[in-house]
């Protein structure tokens, strides 16, 4: 089943590669949409893909890379657009 959802991930989440490791893990489990650094200090990320890749990717963002502290996690189910073909990081 497709699935759609933002999510905001807060706590030391910047400066640790982040968004980095999220577009890793987001190809390797075929999952599209974006991920970007937040001015106030959270990582917001727009996932799509199959249900399973996505609750793969929302346990990797529970935890974070190596050296992140992820304190919260804001997850909005959103309605599926296959808006997207790739995964990418915004600036």
């Amino acid at each position: 089943m497709k699935a759609r959802v933002r999510v905001y991930i807060s706590g030391m989440v910047q400066g640790v590669f982040f968004r980095h490791e999220t577009k890793k893990r987001a190809l390797r489990h075929g999952i599209s949409g974006w991920v970007r650094n937040l001015e106030d200090g959270r990582v917001e990320a727009l996932f799509e893909g199959e249900t399973e890749a996505i609750e793969k990717m929302l346990n990797f963002c529970r935890k974070g890379p190596p050296g992140a502290d992820v304190q919260n996690l804001d997850v909005n189910t959103e309605t599926w657009k296959g808006e997207f073909r790739d995964f990418t990081v915004k600036y």
